[in-house]
C-alpha cells in the first residue's frame, strides 16, 4: 500500500464524520457561544499579567466536559482520549498543533463553576434556548429517581454510626489524606431487596418533548416522594403529572390538586387491600406515559456508558450530574431537531 496523500487524508477524516456523526452534529447544533458568560465565572481571578501561557478558553474546556458526561470518563482518561482521538479534538475546538488541557486543568476548571454556582445556571440557559426554539415544556410531566453508584466505602460499623449522625468519626481528622478520600454524603438504602450505595437523581421530563425540565441530586436514603416538590415544573403548560407507586399516598394527592395539578400517579395496593381490577388497567394505561421516564435513564445507561459516578461528597456529584442532565438536554435536542438524521 502506498503512501497516504494529502486528499486520503481528507477523504477518511470526512468518512470517519459520517460514520460517527454525533460529535460532528453536536458542535454545529448547540449553541455554545450562549453559555460563555456563565463559563467565564470560572475563571475567578484576573491574570496580573500576560507572562506564562496562555489561558485556555472556558468553552474549550466546557466542551472537554461534555465528552467526559458522553463517555462517562474519568479526568485522566478524558486527557488521553483528547489526545488521542481526532473526533474529540476536533469537537473541542482545537488543532494537531494545539496542546491539549490536562487532568487536572479540567478537575480545577470544574471545581471552580462549582465554587461560582453556574451548574444549574447553565441548565437554565440551554432551558431558555429550548423555549426560544418552539421545544417549551409541554403536555405534561413525568417524575421519577434513579439510583447514582459510587464506589463503596470500606468504613467499620461505628464509623458508619457516626457519620449518620452528622459526626466525624474518631480520628480521621487527624488523617487529611484518608479524609479527603471518604464520602460523608453518600448512604446506603435497600430496593428490591438489594442494597445500594450513593445518591439519586430526580427528575421531571415534559411528555411531549422528553427534556429533562427540573433535577434534584439528593442522598440514595432520601425517599423519591419527598423530592416531588422541588421537580415540579410550573412552567409545564399542561397540568398531568405521572409517576410510579413510589409517590402516592393521600397527601401527594391532596398537594397536587391544591397546586392545580391532575395526578396520574400509580395507584399502590396494600398486604391487606390488594389493588382492583380496575386499578390494575387505570395503572397500565399510565404507565404507557410513564415509561417515557426510564427511557432517559436507560440513554444515561447505555448511550452515555453507565450511571457510576467516583465523585466524593454530595456537592461535587451535584455538579457531575447537572452536566450529565444537562448534556442528555444535548443529544435530546438534536433527536428533536432532526440533527442526527440530517448528518447521518
Amino acid at each position: 500500500m502506498g503512501q497516504r496523500g494529502f486528499w486520503d487524508e481528507e477523504k477518511r477524516i470526512q468518512k470517519l464524520r459520517h460514520k460517527k456523526p454525533v460529535l460532528t452534529t453536536l458542535s454545529e447544533s448547540i449553541p455554545w457561544e450562549s453559555f460563555r458568560s456563565l463559563l467565564e465565572q470560572g475563571y475567578t481571578h484576573e491574570r496580573k499579567s500576560n507572562a506564562g501561557r496562555k489561558r485556555i478558553g472556558p468553552l474549550i474546556l466546557f466542551k472537554m466536559l461534555v465528552l467526559q458526561q458522553l463517555f462517562n470518563l474519568s479526568d485522566e482518561e478524558l486527557e488521553f482520549q483528547v489526545n488521542d482521538r481526532r473526533s474529540f479534538e476536533e469537537f473541542i475546538g482545537l488543532g494537531v498543533m494545539n496542546s491539549i488541557p490536562d487532568a487536572t486543568t479540567v478537575a480545577f476548571f470544574r471545581e471552580r463553576l462549582r465554587n461560582a454556582g453556574v451548574i444549574e445556571e447553565l441548565f437554565e440557559r440551554f432551558e431558555g434556548h429550548l423555549r426560544a426554539q418552539g421545544l417549551e415544556a409541554r403536555g405534561g410531566q413525568i417524575i421519577d429517581a434513579t439510583l447514582v453508584p459510587v464506589p463503596k466505602q470500606r468504613n467499620t460499623r461505628a464509623e458508619n454510626e457516626a457519620i449518620k449522625q452528622g459526626k466525624l468519626p474518631e480520628g480521621w481528622e487527624d488523617k487529611p489524606n484518608r479524609l479527603r478520600q471518604k464520602d460523608l454524603d453518600a448512604r446506603w438504602v435497600k430496593k428490591n431487596g438489594t442494597s445500594h450505595y450513593g445518591y439519586k437523581n430526580s427528575i421531571c421530563i415534559d411528555a411531549t418533548h422528553g427534556f429533562i425540565r427540573r433535577y434534584a441530586i439528593t442522598p440514595a436514603n432520601i425517599h423519591d416522594s419527598q423530592m416531588l416538590t422541588h421537580v415540579l415544573d410550573p412552567e409545564n403548560s399542561d397540568d398531568f403529572v405521572w409517576a410510579d407507586s413510589g409517590y402516592a399516598g393521600v397527601k401527594f394527592e391532596e398537594l397536587l390538586e391544591l397546586a392545580g395539578y391532575e395526578s396520574n400517579i400509580h395507584e399502590k395496593g396494600t398486604r391487606n387491600h390488594p389493588l382492583s381490577k380496575e386499578a390494575k388497567e387505570r395503572n397500565k394505561l399510565r404507565s404507557k406515559v410513564r415509561a417515557r421516564v426510564e427511557h432517559v435513564f436507560g440513554a444515561m445507561t447505555t448511550c452515555m456508558r453507565g450511571k457510576l459516578t467516583r465523585r466524593i461528597g454530595l456537592a461535587r456529584n451535584q455538579v457531575w450530574w447537572g452536566l450529565r442532565n444537562l448534556t442528555y438536554n444535548f443529544l435530546r435536542y438534536l433527536h428533536c431537531t432532526g440533527a442526527t438524521m440530517a448528518a447521518a
